[in-house]
C-alpha cells in the first residue's frame, strides 16, 4: 500500500496496514491509533466531540437491528402467527361442535364455506394450467356439437319423464307448467328480431332456474339450508331492535309501522356496506356471473349487472358496470334494465321479512330470477349489434372507496336513509292514491248501482286468468290477483303488506269465509304470491330506473327510453315465471297435524291448526235426528269427540253445532 508524504510516495507492508486499519476502526470504540486504551477523560472528550445524529445512531442500534431482524423473517413470522391462530380456531371449533353441534350449526356451514373457498383458490393457483389443459380436448367443434346434442336430449326426455311421474299424484302442477309455455310465447311473440334469438341463452336461463328451484324447493338438503338461512337472517335483522327501541321506544317500534321496519333498511345498509368493503359481495357477484356467463354465452357487463342486482338495487347495480355503460348494446342495456325489474335488492328483502313474509322463498325468488332475467331479456330483444365486451376474463370490481370498516359502516347507513326515506314517502303516496282511486271507482260504481267497485276487483277480474295459469286454486285467485296487480301498478310493499295481512289472519285461525268472502289463501298459493311479486317490475320504477342510468350515461337517454317499457313488461314476466316454477315443485312439507291427537287437549285460542282440525271433526260429524251426534272415522270410539266438537263449536261455527 502507497501513501503520500508531503508529495513523496511511501510504501508500507501489509502487517503494518493492517496495524493501522486497526487503529483507525477502533478509533470509534475508544482506542487510540497507537493501539492503547483511552482514558475516562479521554473518552468523554471523544463522546463530548460527537455530533448529535451520531449518539442518536449508537443508541438506537439495538433497534436498528431488532427492526432488519424481523423485516428479514417477516415471512416466517407470520406463517407462525397464522398456524397458531389456525389451531387456535380448530381447537374452538371442535369443542363447539362436540359440545352441541345443532347450537354450533352456523358455525359449521361458515366454516366449511370459507374451506372450499380456500381449497377452489389452491387449486386455481397450483392447478389451474393443468385443469385447463386437461379440458382442451372438449373445445373441438365436433365433439362440442355432439355433446350439446346429448345433453339436450337428455335433458328434454328427462323432463317429460318427470312431468309424466311427478304430476301423476298432484295435476294441478300441469297448469303452472302450462303458465310457463304460455307466458315465453307471449314474449317471443312480442320479440325485438324473432330470427336472431339465441335459443341456448333462453334454454339454459330456464333450465338454470328450474333446476335450482329443484334444489331449493324440492330437496331435503336444499330446502333445510335456505330454510335455516332465512331463519339465520330473521334473527339477524331482530338485533335492529337494540339501536330502534333505544331511539324510539318499546312502544313504538312494536306498535308503528315505520319504527318497526324502516330501522331494518338502515341496519341491513349499514352491513352491505361493510360486507362490499371487505370484498365479500365483489366476489359473490362475480362468481355468479362467471357461472351465468359460461353457461348462458351472455357477454360480461349484463351478466355482471343482472348478478349484481340479487345483492343491490336497480340503480346501484349499473355502478358496477358504469365505465362500460355508454359502449353497450341495446339489448345489454334491456338486459341490465330487465335484471332491476326482476330482482329486489337485499336492503329491501329485510323489511319483506319483516313483514312475515317467508325468509327463504323470497331469498330462493330473487337468485332464481337472475338467470331467467337474462334469458327472457335475450328472447324479448335478443342480440343483433356487434358487443365490445366478448372477453372470457370478465370484469373486475374494485373495492369500497372507504379507507377504514367504520367509515364504510357509517357511510352504508347514511345512504340508506335516502331508501329509507323513499320507502316511507312511496307507501305514504300510494296508499292514498289507492284510496282516493278506490272512492272514486265506488262513486261511480254506485252510479250505475254497482256495489263495491274498487281497484283491486277489477284487478282481481282482469288478472284472474293470469294468476290460474301459474297454478293458484281458483277459490284463492281473486285475492292473488289483486295483489299481483297493486304490485305492478303500485308497489310492491303495499302488495307484500296484503299478503303479510292475508298470512297472519290464516296463523290467527281465522274462519276461510265469512260472509261469503274470502278471508286468506293457502300456504301453495302463499308460495307462489311471494314469488310473483319478488321483483321491482311497476310503474313508479320507470322513473327510477331512468333517473339512475340517465345521470350515468346522459348521452344515452333516447336509447334508454327507447328499451324501458320493454324491460318493464320483461322483468313482471320473470316474476310470473318463478311463480309457475314454484307451482310445479311446491309440495306441503312437515308431517300434517295429528287432529285426533290435537283435540285430545285443552286449546282455548284460535290456531291455524286449530281451524284446520275443527274443520275436519266438522266433516266427520253428523246429527241423524238424534240428540247426541255421531262421529266417522277416525273420530269414532273415541271417548273425547264430544268434548271436542263442544270447544271447536265455541270457537267457530258450524251446522253442526246447532
Amino acid at each position: 500500500m502507497e501513501k503520500t508524504n508531503g508529495g513523496e510516495a511511501i510504501t508500507l507492508s501489509t502487517e503494518e496496514t493492517g496495524r493501522e486499519n486497526l487503529g483507525l476502526e477502533l478509533t470509534e470504540e475508544g482506542i487510540n491509533p497507537e493501539g492503547t486504551r483511552r482514558t475516562e477523560d479521554q473518552g468523554h472528550s471523544l463522546e463530548d466531540g460527537l455530533g448529535p445524529s451520531t449518539r442518536q445512531r449508537r443508541i438506537l442500534q439495538p433497534y436498528t437491528r431488532a427492526r432488519s431482524f424481523c423485516k428479514t423473517h417477516a415471512g416466517l413470522f407470520k406463517k407462525i402467527l397464522l398456524s397458531l391462530l389456525c389451531l387456535a380456531y380448530a381447537a374452538y371449533f371442535l369443542a363447539a361442535c362436540i359440545l352441541d353441534f345443532q347450537r354450533a350449526l352456523a358455525l359449521f356451514v361458515l366454516t366449511c364455506l370459507v374451506l372450499f373457498v380456500l381449497v377452489c383458490h389452491i387449486l386455481k393457483k397450483y392447478f389451474g394450467e393443468k385443469l385447463t389443459a386437461c379440458l382442451k380436448p372438449f373445445k373441438s367443434s365436433c365433439l362440442k356439437l355432439w355433446m350439446k346434442w346429448v345433453f339436450a336430449g337428455v335433458s328434454l326426455v328427462g323432463l317429460i319423464l318427470w312431468l309424466a311421474l311427478d304430476t301423476a299424484q298432484r295435476p294441478e302442477q300441469l297448469i303452472s307448467f302450462a303458465g310457463i309455455c304460455m307466458f315465453v310465447l307471449i314474449l317471443f311473440a312480442c320479440s325485438k328480431h324473432h330470427s336472431a334469438v339465441s335459443w341456448r341463452t333462453v334454454l339454459w336461463g330456464l333450465g338454470l332456474q328450474f333446476v335450482f328451484g329443484i334444489l331449493v324447493i324440492r330437496t331435503d338438503p336444499g330446502f333445510n339450508a335456505f330454510q335455516w338461512l332465512g331463519d339465520q337472517i330473521q334473527i339477524f335483522l331482530n338485533y335492529t331492535v337494540a339501536g330502534s327501541s333505544f331511539v324510539f321506544g318499546d312502544t313504538l317500534i312494536k306498535n308503528v309501522f315505520a319504527f318497526q321496519s324502516l330501522p331494518i333498511i338502515l341496519f341491513f345498509g349499514c352491513m352491505m356496506s361493510i360486507l362490499y368493503y371487505l370484498g365479500f359481495v365483489q366476489w359473490i357477484v362475480q362468481k355468479v356471473a362467471w357461472f351465468l356467463q359460461v353457461t348462458m354465452g351472455t357477454t360480461p357487463t349484463e351478466t355482471l349487472a343482472v348478478a349484481g342486482n340479487i345483492f343491490v338495487g336497480m340503480t346501484e347495480a349499473p355502478l358496477l358496470i358504469r365505465p362500460y355503460l355508454a359502449d353497450m348494446t341495446l339489448s345489454e342495456i334491456h338486459a341490465v334494465m330487465t335484471g332491476g325489474f326482476a330482482t329486489i335488492s337485499g336492503t329491501v328483502l329485510g323489511s319483506f321479512i319483516s313483514f312475515g313474509i317467508d325468509a327463504s322463498s323470497l331469498i330462493s325468488a330473487s337468485v332464481m330470477a337472475a338467470p331467467s332475467a337474462l334469458a327472457l331479456s335475450k328472447l324479448v330483444y335478443p342480440e343483433v349489434e356487434e358487443s365490445k365486451f366478448k372477453n372470457e376474463e370478465g370484469v373486475k370490481l374494485p373495492r369500497g372507496k372507504e379507507k377504514n370498516i367504520l367509515e364504510a359502516a357509517s357511510s352504508g347507513a347514511t345512504d340508506a336513509i335516502g331508501l329509507a326515506a323513499n320507502v316511507a314517502a312511496n307507501l305514504i303516496a300510494f296508499l292514498a292514491v289507492l284510496a282516493f282511486i278506490n272512492a272514486a271507482l265506488s262513486w261511480l260504481g254506485e252510479l250505475v248501482d254497482i256495489q263495491g267497485l274498487t281497484f283491486q276487483v277489477i284487478c282481481s277480474y282482469i288478472l284472474r286468468p293470469m294468476v290460474f295459469m301459474m297454478g293458484v286454486e281458483w277459490a284463492d285467485c281473486p285475492i292473488v290477483a289483486e295483489m299481483v296487480g297493486i304490485k305492478f301498478f303500485t308497489n310492491e310493499f303495499v302488495a307484500y303488506q296484503q299478503l303479510s295481512q292475508y298470512k297472519n289472519k290464516r296463523l290467527s285461525g281465522v274462519e276461510e269465509w265469512i260472509g261469503g268472502e274470502k278471508q286468506w289463501i293457502s300456504v301453495r298459493a302463499e308460495i307462489i304470491t311471494t314469488f310473483s311479486l319478488c321483483g321491482f317490475a311497476n310503474l313508479s320504477s320507470i322513473g327510477i330506473t331512468l333517473g339512475g342510468l340517465t345521470s350515468i350515461v346522459p348521452n344515452r337517454k333516447s336509447d334508454l327510453s327507447k328499451v324501458v317499457i320493454s324491460a318493464l313488461l320483461t322483468g313482471a314476466c320473470v316474476s310470473l315465471i318463478s311463480a309457475c316454477v314454484a307451482g310445479i315443485l311446491y309440495v306441503p312439507r312437515g308431517a300434517e297435524t295429528d287432529c285426533v291427537s290435537f283435540l285430545n287437549t285443552v286449546f282455548t285460542n284460535r290456531t291455524y291448526e286449530t281451524y284446520v282440525c275443527c274443520r275436519e271433526l266438522f266433516q266427520s260429524t253428523s246429527l241423524n235426528g238424534t240428540d247426541s251426534p255421531s262421529f266417522s272415522s277416525p273420530w269414532e270410539d273415541k271417548e273425547f269427540s264430544a268434548l271436542a266438537l263442544a270447544n271447536c263449536c265455541e270457537l267457530y261455527t258450524n251446522a253442526v253445532c246447532a
